[in-house]
Parts: structure tokens; sequence; C-alpha cells
């Protein structure tokens, strides 16, 4: 008799032990068995509530930005934006230059101007730079703006490009005219730095290094820098 219950012991601790041990493997995170045990419990049969999702950020109306313009008798052609990489297309952006809100930055190296804004954000606009482009870097002005400017070459630009003789009293204004449909004048202490912030008929060059020229931008870009800029606004080139 002791034989036999001595074998239902053994044999119940067998069970018990496997029990145990098939719980330890499947054991449930922490979590879950504070769930298990709260009458807060979510039911195995209700669906689990849905993320939240946030939604993203608008993409600018790059359509409507660089459509085609018509303006004072002159028509500015759209810009195909889908063939500029985005990152020079206008855009608002968290300003990087540290300088007082209506400043005029223009990095050298990125090839980006941002016109400063208030609370921490800039208007960023892709340039291109011609060699007067890299030729001058630190604070100036912008002393005066034009609409659809005149466009005069410099003698030395003359004397390597003959044919542009005919424009040296100026280059009427239009589309095709290297000034685009705006210019910035740049003054440092009352003198002319010959630096030039302007419009460009040529779209592919922005973003990109070209053989004249100082800053490059968008003929749409450059006439909403235009509105935005105040008269006598600072100039950083770095």
């Amino acid at each position: 008799m002791s034989s036999l219950v001595s074998r239902r012991s053994f044999l119940t601790g067998l069970s018990l032990l496997g029990v145990s041990a098939v719980a330890a493997c499947a054991q449930l995170p922490k979590q879950s068995l504070d769930l298990a045990g709260s009458q807060d419990a979510i039911p195995a049969d209700k669906p689990a509530p849905a993320p939240v999702e946030t939604a993203a950020p608008a993409r600018p109306d790059y359509i409507s930005m660089y459509q085609a313009v018509e303006e004072d008798g002159y028509r500015l052609p759209a810009i195909p934006f889908a063939k500029v990489n985005e990152k020079f297309l206008r855009q608002v952006v968290d300003d990087p230059t540290g300088e007082k809100p209506g400043t005029i930055v223009v990095n050298t190296v990125d090839k980006f101007l941002y016109l400063v804004q208030k609370n921490g954000k800039a208007m960023r606009y892709g340039v291109g730079l011609g060699r007067q482009g890299y030729s001058w870097k630190g604070r100036a002005i912008v002393q005066w703006k034009r609409k659809w400017p005149t466009w005069t070459p410099p003698s030395a630009m003359i004397s390597r490009d003959p044919k542009l003789e005919k424009w040296r009293q100026g280059m009427p204004p239009g589309v095709h005219n290297p000034l685009g449909s705006r210019a910035l004048y740049i003054f440092q202490g009352g003198v002319d730095t010959l630096y030039r912030i302007h419009g460009s008929p040529d779209w592919n060059s922005i973003g990109k290094s070209a053989s004249s020229g100082c800053v490059r931008m968008f003929n749409q870009d450059v006439m909403d820098l235009y509105e935005r800029v105040p008269g006598k606004a600072p100039l950083l080139v770095i």
C-alpha cells in the first residue's frame, strides 16, 4: 500500500513539474500579466484602438509658385520644377543663420539664399553663382531694387565676347535679359560692390556654378524675394 502511495505521489509530482516547466516557457510579459488581472483589460474579442496618425506637412504648391507669369508686357515661362532638385525650390525652413529678421543671407557653399523671418524661420531659395558671385563676402545692404532692370555688361566681358559690344550702353529689359525680372543692388559703405542678386532666364543654372553673373535666382523666386525685402535690407554673404 505504501508503495502504491509513493508511486502516485511520484507521478503527481512529475505532472506538476511538467506544468510548471511549460508555464515558465510560455510566461507572458509582466505588462500582459498585469492587464490580465485588471478589470480594465481589453477583451480578446474587442479590436484594439487604431493608432493615431499624424498628418504629414503640406507640400508647397510648386505649381502656383513656378507657373508662367505675365507682367508689364513681358511673359515669363513656367519653371519645370520637377526637373530641379527639390532642395533648391522655395520653401520655409528653420533659420540656420541666427541673423535678425529681415536679413538676407547668401550661403555660397550650399547655394542657398535665406530671408530671415520671425519665430526662428527663414524663407530659403536656391541660387546659382557666377564668378562675381564668389568674389565678394561680408556685410552690406540692399541699396535699391529694380523691376525689369537694364543690363550693362562690364568692359572685360565685352573684351572676351565682342558680340556684346552692342549692349555697352545697356541691354533693354526683357525675358532674355541676364538680370531677369528683378535685381537687388548691393552697396557697402555707400559704394557699389557690383554684387547683384537677380533673376535669370536660365532656370537650369540654379544650384550650380556659372561662367558669369552674381547670385542668380529663378525669375519667379526673385520676384517673390523683391516683394518681401524692405529698402536698405541688411545682407550677409558667407
